[in-house]
C-alpha cells in the first residue's frame, strides 16, 4: 500500500517512461539555453530580460520545471525505496523531498510568470 501512495505512477513501466520523457524535455531545454548563450555575444541584463519576457520561453521553462519535478521525484523515490529500509525514515525523507521540489516549482513559476 505504501508503494501505491508514494510512487509517482501506477507501475514501474509508467515511472520508467515518465523519467525518460522528462529527461528528453530537460535535454531539449538545455540545448535551447545553450543555443541562447552561444548566439548572444553580449549577455547583458537587457538580453536576459527579453528572454524571460518571451512567452514561448516561459512556457518551455515551465515545462522544464515540471519535468525536473517528475524526474527528481521518480529518481529519489526509487533510491529511497531501494536504500532506506526503515519505513519511518524513508517517509520522512520522501516528505522532505516532496516539500523541497514543490517549493522550488512554486518559486520558479513565481519568478517566470511574476505572480
Amino acid at each position: 500500500m505504501v508503494k501505491v501512495v508514494t510512487g509517482f505512477g501506477r507501475s514501474g513501466l509508467h515511472d520508467w517512461f515518465m523519467q525518460r520523457l522528462s529527461a528528453v524535455v530537460l535535454a531539449v531545454f538545455t540545448l535551447y539555453i545553450a543555443y541562447f548563450l552561444l548566439s548572444t555575444p553580449n549577455l547583458t541584463r537587457d538580453a536576459w530580460t527579453v528572454l524571460f519576457h518571451n512567452n514561448f520561453f516561459r512556457v518551455v521553462a515551465t515545462m522544464a520545471m515540471f519535468a525536473t519535478v517528475v524526474h527528481a521525484w521518480i529518481g529519489l523515490w526509487t533510491v529511497a525505496t531501494d536504500y532506506i529500509k526503515p519505513t519511518s525514515i524513508r517517509l520522512v525523507f520522501q516528505s522532505f523531498v516532496i516539500l523541497f521540489i514543490l517549493g522550488n516549482l512554486i518559486w520558479g513559476v513565481q519568478i517566470l510568470w511574476g505572480f
